[in-house]
């Protein structure tokens, strides 16, 4: 990725961590929950039903919005053994202050708008701290130190008439928007969308795919889990592991593992050939690459208007120091200002942006792209049909009672009891883990305490670190349980 010294950007690449650092925070700061509906409280909503001007809000006024803002979010209240519920309510108003001045000027002259999405109550240097790297590597070297695999197919020469827009999303090659949760594994997210992407294309199927079994299994080049990676090391472990794994067999939990040898081994359900990269500095090369398929981005995603985006083409302030991986889907103009734009999915739920997208400005001046998208794109290469699934081995069980199972590794929770005798089983997706009191979700060992309202899970009671809860899945039924 780059850093820029005295207007020039040096090309450089980084190890995708988007680290979810929690040194910051003190034992009692909570954060935000991954599950909330993409209609987030917007401040224009509050001011329309207050009739006021956000710049005129008065204290009271602001602490009603923080009230109304936490409990959309589904924060914990904060303890003030230390002050950190006013801190979090000072830095949240400091927020709501910068919305409202940027929404007034965007109701006047036009542009994207900011709204208090999940991140709102983080100062700028938290969420930079929180979500995202400054990890760098030599200039224009690649996934482990190597030169990276520049590719021809998609070099733009000038001349090639290419589609005024596309929308991958309109041809069913994009999977629903998911949440990385407290896990530094946006090159995971990033990776497996461009390969959900060329599958699609190829094969005519949109196959959801595992980002657990690469941040579990490939240790390849800079990957390392949760504590980052790079989309190319992510493409060639896929192809060299011969397929990947479904995310529904190989499930998301946010959180570093042992990898499953025998699901990594035998369940490549979907392959590619290989993988290129863009030529870099290149929005028009970046052009037709996404207009064939789906294309894995690297972006500088640390500003502050980044952080809270809320909706439009963002044309805001960014540099060029990559740190967050990301998947281009499309591109466009906006038909009401005349812009065009990259429509871009993100990792973090689709409570932020557009229903988890953010629009992007394309055609900008500087040869990197905004925010430094065409300096690192990647796609996979996929010509063939998948493999031929392998005979699955005869799972082991335990059971639940003399009528039930769940596969070993996992935990026996009764989704349904009268009387303390347990009718109906289910099976969480996690060894040692907490049955939620709602019948249908559980925690993992580590964050043990249920949250059944905002479906998440924490380390304690008070505790500010918490990760989506699990779904059950339902148990075997059969005598020779």
């Amino acid at each position: 990725m780059a850093r820029r010294g005295f207007g020039v950007a040096t090309t450089s690449e980084l190890a995708m961590a988007c680290l979810f650092l929690l040194a910051f925070f003190s034992p009692t700061t909570a954060t935000a929950t991954a599950t909330a509906p993409p209609d987030t409280m917007s401040i224009i909503s509050y001011n329309a039903e207050h009739g006021v001007r956000g710049l005129e809000r008065t204290e009271a006024e602001a602490r009603a919005a923080y009230d109304l803002w936490a409990a959309r979010h589904g924060r914990r209240l904060y303890s003030n053994t230390l002050g950190e519920h006013e801190r979090r309510f000072r830095v949240f108003w400091e927020n709501l202050k910068f919305v409202d001045a940027h929404n007034a000027r965007a109701d006047e002259s036009g542009g994207f708008r900011l709204g208090m999405n999940r991140f709102a109550d983080l100062t700028n240097a938290e969420f930079r701290a929180a979500y995202l790297s400054t990890t760098t590597t030599p200039a224009g070297t690649g996934r482990g130190g190597g030169r990276r695999v520049v590719g021809e197919m998609y070099r733009h020469d000038g001349v090639e008439a290419l589609p005024e827009s596309v929308d991958w999303r309109e041809m069913g090659a994009v999977a629903p928007v998911k949440n990385q949760g407290q896990c530094g594994s946006c090159w995971a997210f990033s990776a497996v969308a461009a390969v959900e992407g060329i599958n699609k294309i190829v094969t005519g199927k949109l196959v959801t795919l595992s980002e657990q079994e690469l941040v579990e299994c490939s240790k390849n080049g800079q990957n390392s889990g949760c504590n980052g990676g790079m989309m190319d090391d992510a493409f060639d472990f896929i192809a060299r592991n011969g397929g990947i794994d479904t995310d529904a067999d190989y499930p998301y939990t946010a959180r570093d593992g042992k990898c499953d040898l025998a699901k990594r081994n035998t369940n490549k359900i979907v392959s590619i050939d290989g993988f290129e990269d863009v030529p870099e500095n290149d929005e028009a090369s970046l052009r037709k690459a996404v207009s064939r398929q789906p294309v894995s981005v690297a972006i500088d995603a640390g500003g502050r208007e980044f952080q809270l985006y809320e909706s439009g083409v963002f044309t805001g302030r960014c540099g060029t120091s990559l740190d967050h991986g990301v998947v281009a889907v499309g591109y466009g103009t906006d038909i009401a200002t005349g812009e065009d734009y990259w429509t871009v999915r993100n990792s973090w739920g689709p409570d932020w942006g557009e229903n988890g997208y953010i629009r992007m400005e394309r055609n900008v001046t500087a040869r990197e792209g905004k925010c430094g998208i065409a300096m690192m794109a990647s796609y996979p290469v996929k010509k063939g049909p998948n493999p031929s699934p392998s005979p699955s081995p005869t799972p082991a069980y335990e059971k639940c009672d003399r009528h039930s199972k769940c596969p070993v590794g996992t935990t026996c929770c009764c989704n349904h009891a009268i009387r303390n005798y347990c009718l109906v089983w289910g099976c969480c997706p996690a060894k040692g883990a907490t049955c939620c009191k709602d019948h249908s979700t559980c925690c993992p060992k580590e964050y043990p305490v249920c949250n059944a309202k905002a479906r998440t899970c924490s380390k304690s009671k008070n505790s500010p670190y918490t990760v989506e809860a699990l779904i059950r899945k339902p148990a075997t039924m059969g005598q020779q349980a």
